[in-house]
């Protein structure tokens, strides 16, 4: 039996904001939101002869448009012979395409609140398995998750950016232009912030810079304030 093999495509240079709008833009094309919306319904990947004649498109022009859809990241691809037979004289097998299982949304100002609700969630479930109390838990949680990210990440102030915060200088400080957690914290200020300096302490550490990171709820857009340490 033929081993499938699913391709995903890299995310944009512009970070995961810019990578989400440009898979959104590609959908702005009627034909192409057609061919989309058809692989999309199916119950099983479509090959590019099966979309091509649903969509009432010639082979090469359903083809182009399932490419770009692959590229950027709304469609994955397989590789698969649909005669049911191996070996030779089967034939190559053939491109298939199915829905990306990713879910893609733009917000302005960049907001993360999926990364909100994995802290809050991870927290709530440790904190009923150890005992722990649920906000020293969500604190503990939030450094975790923003060592990972500061590790990931070339610098600190790039792994600030691609959340969302928008680090800016203040002096020989940094402070951020943007809550990515704004809804929340205006409702649960006191949390959001802490879940919030203890995810950048947690990058600060990840990335290796030293610093101090400190709660000061009247700089900038957020309630951060970073300076040397």
């Amino acid at each position: 039996m033929d081993e499938v093999e699913e391709v995903r495509p890299p995310d944009s240079a512009g970070g995961p904001q810019q990578a989400t709008l440009s898979r959104l833009l590609a959908l702005g094309d009627p034909v192409r939101r057609r061919v989309y919306d058809v692989v999309a319904r199916g119950t099983e990947p479509m090959s590019r002869d099966a979309v091509a004649a649903e969509c009432d498109l010639s082979r090469s022009t359903a083809a182009f448009h399932l490419e770009r859809l692959a590229t950027d990241g709304l469609l994955v691809t397989e590789s698969r012979r649909l005669s049911g037979r191996t070996g030779p004289g089967a034939g190559r097998p053939a491109k298939l395409y199915r829905r990306a299982d990713d879910e893609f949304a733009v917000s302005v100002p960049d907001r993360q609140y999926r990364l909100a609700g994995e802290v809050l969630a991870t927290a709530i479930e440790e904190s009923h398995e150890t005992g722990e109390p649920a906000r020293e838990a969500v604190r503990r949680v939030a450094g975790q998750t923003g060592e990972r990210l500061g590790r990931e990440s070339p610098s600190l102030a790039r792994a600030l950016e691609v959340q969302g915060y928008e680090p800016r200088a203040d002096g020989t400080d940094v402070i951020m232009g943007n809550c990515p957690f704004h809804r929340l914290a205006a409702e649960h200020p006191s949390l959001v912030c802490e879940l919030n300096v203890e995810l950048v302490r947690g990058a600060a550490r990840g990335s290796g810079e030293a610093c101090r990171v400190d709660l000061d709820p009247g700089a900038g857009g957020c309630c951060i304030r970073i300076s040397s340490d």
